[in-house]
């Protein structure tokens, strides 16, 4: 049984939605290629990780290099396309862990040919509330499936 009142239980609904609010908003700002915004929606010191195959990069840290990594990776595509699934969110007080699923679809010019890129993606994202204001403090982006296709032109 829930003990909280019914503020409380409020309180932690808000959060949840304003939570659901940035990484839907990070992903419509990044089909947008509104990058400047979308780094806005990590701390000052944010850090990103992507995995794939299993490999972790080197990690992004602070706004200036992950809008300098997002501008250059979106820039090869022409359309980009975030689908955003299920998501499951750990409030503690002012900071919260999130699991989400999105896939991403890129379509660009590789090689003189129209290709479709689809990334299956899991976001592990540590949370703070700054100012009011929920901020992707990190980020671990694992790309657990690549499907790749040239497309069609008619």
């Amino acid at each position: 049984m829930d003990n909280r009142n019914i503020e409380q239980r409020l309180a932690a609904i808000e959060d949840r939605m304003a939570i659901k609010y940035v990484v839907d908003e990070f992903s419509n700002l990044a089909d947008t290629k509104e990058i400047d915004k979308q780094v806005l929606l990590f701390t000052a010191d944010g850090v990103v990780v992507s995995v794939s195959n299993g490999q972790s990069a080197a990690p992004l840290k602070g706004r200036e290099q992950l809008k300098q990594a997002f501008s250059g990776f979106l820039s090869n595509f022409h359309t980009v396309y975030h689908q955003n699934g299920q998501q499951t969110i750990d409030l503690q007080g002012n900071k919260a862990q999130a699991t989400s699923y999105c896939r991403v679809i890129l379509v660009g010019k590789q090689d003189g040919k129209e290709v479709k890129t689809t990334l299956y993606t899991i976001y592990k994202d540590s949370f703070v509330k700054e100012n009011g204001k929920w901020l992707i403090k990190h980020r671990t982006s694992n790309f657990v499936h690549r499907e790749v296709a040239e497309v069609p032109v008619n």
